[in-house]
């Protein structure tokens, strides 16, 4: 659903600012690489966005495992923050007027041994997308269960982007 005074961007987006305004939520500030490599890095048209984490402005949330001390509501609040970053990520180093689609989502997450709630929890980002960035943000997705993430974050994500070519 867009929102009333939503204004269309060059390629028929809508501004994703806006809509996440009329959702009560807000881009945080772009992380920077914790490492020797690069947060966006765009090859021809395509743009792959490194692991972004559940970081909201420099503050580390949402650590621990899912199942044990981080529900899957929780994850899935922590999928949509990872989900908001890697919108910053492309805010900020390709711009959402570039933006032709998301392409494919690669989710990551620590878990207790019994929890089983994985799809749920990545819902969190693919909704988002969805909402955010209507049919251009129909994705393909994986979800790999992994045995520890860096800072102990429950959940991790990465994701690919087709973008316009520059003129």
């Amino acid at each position: 659903m867009q929102p009333e005074k939503a204004v269309p961007l060059e390629n028929n987006l809508v501004d994703p600012k806006e809509i996440l305004t009329s959702m009560g939520l807000k881009l945080p500030e772009a992380s920077t690489p914790g490492g020797t490599y690069v947060s966006v890095n765009i090859r021809e048209n395509i743009a792959y966005v490194a692991i972004q984490f559940p970081i909201r402005n420099g503050t580390y949330l949402f650590q621990g495992r899912l199942g044990e001390n981080i529900s899957t509501e929780q994850g899935y609040e922590a999928m949509q923050l990872c989900a908001l970053n890697v919108l910053a990520q492309i805010d900020q180093k390709v711009g959402f007027r570039n933006l032709v689609g998301l392409n494919h989502l690669d989710a990551y997450f620590q878990s207790g041994e019994e929890w089983d709630d994985s799809p749920l929890v990545v819902n969190g980002a693919s909704d988002l997308f969805v909402k955010v960035l209507g049919e251009k943000g129909t994705h393909s997705r994986a979800i790999f269960g992994v045995h520890k993430l860096p800072r102990n974050f429950c959940v991790g994500l990465t994701a690919t982007f087709t973008i316009r070519q520059e003129q």
